[in-house]
């Protein structure tokens, strides 16, 4: 285990109100290396989100209105699994949480000069604004070069403007149910996948996605030109425990028979170019013509990613 420090940074929202604490550290190189790449993967996926902050987990939420068309994210991950120290406290000690808005691209590149840091410490400040401080602890160059020189280090500083979420909007940003949907199937290896909608990309700008409850899953564009179809076999389909209630439509049904759904290709090649950390399991949820939910899970680490259906 690594070792930690404490200390706090307390925070205001507008001068009012109970104060917000919230510091982390992060010294392990391996960890520091997966958030990284992690916090890549949401910069490619949302513009901006919202940073949930609990004090066993964090949460970056995308929750662009699916009925509008737009796709909508939830990433969870447990911070003791990155974190060598996590100290928060929200708004008051029955809603221990706090809610910020962020451009994650800010905290991605932030996070890029800590490749090979000793040490990376984030905290909320309030000085001019809201923000959160990365301060990235780097080895001196002429340490490196002469390690028989004393230790020395230098600290680079980020600070990234965030907004506080109000606690009457926190629940525009709850977790999203699973939807009910007609076929559960496992996705093919991911790099496959993306290689051929990258080349489907091309030919259209919508890509239906069909699958059964026998583990096969078909990707077909369709034009007035051109009718291209990929076929994938033996995927495979999870097994959901029936006390989610997820299952009922899919219950009962011909495990021959396709479900499909028609998305905007570049929203499906985005999620499959964002992946930086690949996924131990990866599948997808159909609601026929409605929705495609896809979850992708890498040990500590759940991203659900929303894509509707194009009537």
């Amino acid at each position: 285990m690594c070792e930690a420090s404490v200390s706090q940074t307390a925070f205001c929202s507008g001068g009012r109100g109970a104060a917000m604490r919230f510091r982390a550290k992060i010294v392990d190189l391996a960890c520091l290396n997966h958030f990284s790449r992690l916090i890549n993967t949401i910069a490619k996926l949302a513009k901006t989100c919202i940073l949930r902050l609990t004090v066993c987990k964090l949460y970056f939420i995308l929750s662009d209105k699916v009925a509008n068309g737009g796709a909508s994210m939830w990433c969870e991950l447990s911070q003791g699994n990155f974190f060598d120290e996590f100290q928060m406290e929200g708004v008051a000690a029955e809603h221990n949480e706090i809610y910020l808005e962020l451009v994650p691209e800010n905290l991605s590149r932030a996070l890029k000069t800590s490749q090979s840091a000793k040490a990376v410490k984030i905290k909320l400040t309030n000085k001019h604004c809201p923000c959160l401080r990365v301060a990235v602890e780097l080895e001196h160059p002429l340490f490196s070069l002469k390690p028989s020189l004393s230790s020395s280090s230098r600290i680079v500083t980020h600070d990234i403007p965030v907004g506080v979420i109000p606690r009457r909007m926190w629940n525009d940003f709850r977790e999203p149910s699973v939807p009910d949907f007609d076929v559960s199937i496992y996705l093919p290896v991911l790099k496959t996948m993306k290689n051929v909608v990258e080349r489907m990309k091309n030919l259209s700008n919508f890509i239906v996605i069909e699958a059964n409850l026998s583990g096969e899953m078909n990707l077909k564009i369709e034009t007035d030109l051109v009718s291209v179809t990929t076929h994938f076999k033996d995927l495979g389909n999870p097994p959901w425990a029936s006390e989610d209630g997820c299952q009922s439509s899919a219950q009962g049904r011909d495990l021959e028979s396709m479900t499909e759904a028609c998305i905007d290709i570049k929203k499906l090649q985005q999620l499959l170019a964002a992946q930086q950390v690949n996924p131990t399991k990866a599948l997808c949820n159909i609601v026929h013509k409605r929705i495609v939910h896809f979850i992708l899970l890498h040990e500590e680490v759940s991203l659900q990613y929303f894509i509707p259906a194009i009537a």
